[in-house]
């Protein structure tokens, strides 16, 4: 088996900064009780100004007060910790959070789907770095040697167990794991590698030494399993951005909005679904929140179509307050089906499918402005399609023409400006509803070649009346 250890160092940092538009901005997450204040953790842009994790907030003022701050939340770093995990979910069946700010997934049987692992590689690295989180990555036979060698090394991947032994072998005795108390008694004991360990009795570490000890080794050098709890993802999405100022446009809203419908993209993809409906919470100071529903009608999962859906309700919602937090949840999550396409698809690369084009034009125009056609079972062709609300498969029709386009009022057809082409085909119907027709219809073709249906009441004379167009 090979296994992968994504390693982010910077998780809590890299959350915060992942919802803030400008993560340029100089940055420190705040840690301790009010009286104190301590900086936990600082971005590029905050050290370039002399910040410093572990500098009191009052020393860090001194320096300069042109930084924005955070609280340093626990409950935060484990929540977007499964949020990786269900993201990682799509690559692999066990999934496991058994270290904090770490993801670890089996990838033996995913490389035959995803391919070999350096375009494996190349694929996670791209997506976690468009979800904004920086990351280390390193592959190996077993979970723990993965995990250890995330620490020193970025971009490892070690093939075998003959390879991972000289690897380790190398490694110092404090960076393997081992309690501080165990690293420092063997350090005493003039050991400075784990080859050095090795090389000992397994006897004499057992006599100085707990058993846990050696288990950890055998776990590490892959002679013993190690127990993981594999990841389930849960049947809901629900996702909160604060904002750090009050917000009262439309546009202010867009960059929480893209990242949010980006993340329940990243988690639908995980699990393997999609979302039919969704709501939208903007949370007011003192006000009740504005909620927004966003319905579709079949389950899409596609980041850059939720947006725009969620844009378009989002456009039309008049903002009475200024909103300070904004919020994504979803609870309707059906299995996703994708959508069958050509090999090679002809169409232009600027046209939308047909499905995105009708949810923005319902966001757009409301749900009522879209509507699709149902098939009645009647012959009077007038009769014969219906509008519907909803978009469903047609029934199969029998092998007869019949035009895609009806006109609202039939037209009459001048003598000598078309010619007949097949006809008369007679059309009795609508007794029961007084609304009862008996004509016959012909096929004819204009002088510019359009085909078209057009009918003559039965025993009257005259002209034929054009009722639609044939496409």
């Amino acid at each position: 088996m090979r296994w992968v250890c994504i390693l982010f160092p910077q998780l809590a940092l890299d959350a915060v900064l992942r919802q803030r538009s400008d993560p340029d901005e100089p940055l420190a997450l705040l840690s301790g009780p009010a009286q104190r204040r301590v900086l936990q953790a600082v971005n590029a842009s905050a050290r370039a100004l002399g910040l410093r994790p572990g500098q009191s907030m009052t020393a860090a003022q001194a320096l300069s007060k042109a930084f924005v701050s955070a609280d340093y939340d626990v409950a935060e770093i484990e929540h977007w910790q499964q949020f990786l995990a269900a993201w990682a979910y799509r690559f692999s069946s066990q999934v496991s959070v058994h270290y904090p700010r770490a993801v670890l997934f089996e990838i033996e049987s995913s490389l035959g789907l995803f391919g070999p692992w350096p375009q494996f590689e190349t694929r996670l690295r791209a997506e976690l770095t468009a979800l904004g989180f920086r990351h280390r990555l390193v592959a190996a036979p077993n979970p723990l040697a993965a995990r250890i060698l995330a620490n020193a090394y970025d971009g490892l991947a070690v093939p075998d167990n003959e390879a991972l032994r000289q690897l380790l072998g190398q490694m110092p005795i404090d960076r393997i794991g081992l309690e501080q108390t165990v690293a420092t008694a063997l350090s005493r004991m003039g050991l400075r590698t784990l080859s050095q360990v090795q090389a000992l009795p397994r006897q004499t570490l057992a006599r100085r030494f707990e058993a846990q000890v050696l288990k950890h080794l055998d776990t590490l050098l892959g002679e013993r399993p190690l127990a993981l709890e594999f990841y389930l993802p849960p049947d809901r999405f629900d996702v909160r951005i604060e904002l750090n100022f009050d917000v009262q446009s439309h546009q202010a809203l867009l960059f929480p909005l893209r990242r949010l419908t980006g993340d329940l993209s990243a988690f639908l993809c995980g699990r393997d679904s999609g979302v039919q409906r969704f709501d939208l919470h903007l949370e007011h100071a003192g006000l009740p929140d504005t909620l927004i529903k966003v319905g579709l009608l079949s389950a899409e999962r596609d980041p850059a179509m939720l947006f725009e859906l969620a844009r378009g309700r989002l456009e039309q919602v008049q903002v009475e307050a200024p909103v300070r937090g904004f919020r994504l949840s979803a609870q309707d999550l059906p299995s996703f089906v994708p959508q069958c396409r050509e090999l090679f698809d002809e169409r232009p690369q600027q046209s939308l499918p047909w499905e995105q084009l009708r949810e923005r034009l319902r966001a757009r125009l409301g749900d009522e402005a879209v509507q699709g056609l149902g098939f009645q079972a009647d012959h009077r062709p007038e009769c014969a399609w219906q509008p519907s609300a909803q978009s469903q498969a047609c029934p199969v029709l029998p092998d007869v023409q019949r035009p895609g386009w009806l006109l609202t009022e039939p037209l009459p057809v001048h003598e000598g400006t078309a010619r007949i082409l097949m006809g008369p085909e007679r059309i009795e119907s609508g007794w029961w509803d007084g609304a009862d027709v008996r004509r016959d219809y012909y096929l004819i073709e204009t002088r510019a070649g359009s085909k078209a249906w057009a009918y003559r009441a039965v025993g009257e004379a005259g002209p034929l009346w054009l009722q639609g167009w044939f496409a």
